[in-house]
């Protein structure tokens, strides 16, 4: 094999690449978006909320066994991000899925990393 010629093949490939790619900057931000999900009451919290169109804050206390604040901080940290939105209600807090495909991507990249 002429590693020359594969270095040269991919140094050109990936310059190909990195043309069509996002920033730096972009990437950075898609990577604070992500770190959103490495907590696992988030991603659990990201799968209980496609059950329903709404969900209030206190269901999901009960259903995780956790804490009102502690809830409340995790469904701020991915509000935050971008995965979720909410609406006070009263006393109530609806909280909704920007995108109900987001649990099926994350079930899809769950089964290929398992």
């Amino acid at each position: 094999m002429n590693y020359d010629k594969l270095k040269e093949e991919n140094i050109d490939n990936f310059n190909e690449l990195n043309k069509n790619l996002a920033s730096l900057d972009e990437f950075r931000e898609y990577s604070e978006k992500l770190k959103a999900l490495s907590d696992p009451t988030r991603l659990k919290i990201i799968f209980l909320l496609q059950a329903n169109e709404y969900s209030c804050t206190c269901a999901l206390q009960n259903a995780l066994d956790k804490p009102q604040s502690n809830i409340s901080h995790h469904l701020k940290i991915l509000k935050n991000a971008g995965f979720i939105k909410s609406q006070k209600e009263g006393t109530w807090v609806l909280n909704k899925l920007v995108d109900p495909e987001i649990p099926k991507l994350l079930k899809s990249l769950i089964d290929i990393i398992k």
